[in-house]
């Protein structure tokens, strides 16, 4: 009950038992016992070793420590750098760190069993490169382990194992998990197929490991459990959301990449048609004779050629993305408020303006307003001589040019009076323009 001196006397002593001496809280003196190789401290009341006591044992290969009291894992097992056997069973011991075994590199076989372990973390196994054996049963231990070639983990509180653990354990060869309480469950199938197919680990009494969840299902043997049924369900079950999760992926790269300006279009259009319905049921007028649709590289002959007679001679009021359109409007709802808000849509069009992506944009509008209306609201004013087949490409001023007459500059280039007269003629048919007292102020689209 107190202090237990112990010399080696004998510098070349290699054993050393001190066994069921029932002392408490001893301190053991080795100092001099550097060539001790074997020290069996097992069965005694020890719940710690002195400071020190064993920094001078660096040959010591085996260490019995079990059937005593340490709650803690001893740190003066750090130093022992050439330790190859550790016995800590029957002990209080309830956590490791991985600080605990940084120098015992060379531990073969460890022995934890019936301590009070919860968790053993995967670093322990992998500073302790050379471990072989590893008994941890009769502990409270819930988690997976790594590598190993005999793994011991009977007694213990495990109901499910992952498939997945057995590829981080490539040299295991002997696996125990006698009395588990494991769970006869989809969850385990992988687990269950491990058993049966694996050539290289022993499993020993796989084929009496016995469920213990579900309730219903406890007593029967773990391997008679159908894990085909999970397998069926489960594989068609992730193909089916596999497939789903890739189609839509797909589908959403594709609409982002290619569609979502039609998409944000085609929402403005329906927004501008119920708009116009609203407003045409309402009596309210247009706040423009005419748009103008027309491409930047067109706009020096619109304001040199166009403005001084539509507008100056012939008093139309005309709708310019340019001079008209409201600041800080998204574009699409611009140019559907310019649309919708004149009698007639005027489309300058030259090989700029089919070449050009919001110009395209304009025409199909100008021509869902066309359906819309039913009425000669379309004018088509073509600056160049572009011959029908270079139209090809264009299936909607195709199918408008075939349909409707169309006015040509170059045409009316030496008379250039008809020509806007036919342009005046084309913008009176339709409902007469309502008067209003002053556009701009009035003007809610463009």
């Amino acid at each position: 009950m107190g202090l237990l001196p112990v010399v080696c006397k004998t510098p070349t002593l290699r054993g050393l038992i001190i066994s069921q001496s029932h002392f408490a809280n001893f301190t053991i003196e080795l100092a001099s016992c550097v060539q001790l190789r074997e020290l069996n401290l097992e069965d005694n009341f020890m719940s710690e070793l002195s400071k020190g006591s064993m920094q001078s044992m660096k040959q010591l290969r085996f260490l019995n420590l079990g059937y005593n009291l340490f709650t803690e894992f001893p740190h003066d097992i750090r130093n022992l750098s050439s330790l190859e056997i550790l016995k800590m069973h029957h002990n209080d011991i309830s956590g490791l760190s991985c600080d605990d075994f940084s120098n015992t590199t060379h531990l073969k076989e460890l022995y934890l069993n019936m301590n009070r372990i919860t968790q053993l973390q995967r670093c322990i196994t992998e500073k302790i490169v050379s471990l072989k054996v590893l008994d941890v049963s009769g502990n409270l231990l819930k988690a997976n382990l790594s590598a190993l070639r005999y793994l011991k983990l009977t007694d213990n509180e495990i109901s499910v194992i992952s498939e997945t653990v057995f590829q981080s354990l490539p040299s295991l060869r002997f696996l125990d998990l006698d009395n588990n309480p494991f769970s006869c469950e989809c969850s385990n199938a992988g687990f269950i197929h491990w058993i049966v197919t694996n050539s290289q680990t022993q499993v020993v009494k796989a084929y009496q490991y016995k469920c213990f969840f579900p309730v219903s299902k406890r007593g029967n043997l773990l391997l008679d459990f159908d894990i085909q049924s999970c397998r069926d369900s489960g594989s068609f079950l992730c193909f089916i959301s596999s497939t789903c999760l890739v189609v839509l992926t797909l589908l959403i790269s594709f609409i982002y990449n290619f569609l979502r300006l039609h998409l944000s279009y085609t929402f403005h259009l329906f927004v501008a048609f119920l708009y116009d319905s609203r407003k045409r049921k309402k009596g309210h007028p247009h706040w423009f004779d005419a748009f103008v649709s027309y491409n930047a590289k067109d706009e020096d002959w619109v304001y040199r050629e166009m403005l001084p007679v539509l507008e100056g001679e012939q008093g139309w009021r005309l709708c310019l993305h340019h001079r008209d359109f409201q600041p800080g409007k998204p574009i699409i709802e611009n140019i559907t408020d310019a649309i919708y808000g004149s009698r007639k849509t005027i489309c300058v069009i030259s090989r700029s303006y089919l070449q050009s992506e919001w110009c395209s944009r304009e025409i199909q509008m100008a021509s869902f307003h066309l359906f819309d209306e039913q009425k000669d609201v379309l004018i088509l004013l073509f600056l160049e001589e572009i011959p029908p087949h270079h139209l090809s490409p264009y299936y909607r001023m195709r199918k408008l040019v075939k349909k409707r007459t169309y006015l040509s500059w170059p045409q009316a280039v030496q008379h250039p009076g008809v020509f806007w007269q036919n342009v005046q003629r084309a913008l009176q048919t339709g409902d007469a323009l309502t008067e209003i007292t002053d556009p701009l102020t009035g003007l809610t689209g463009c």
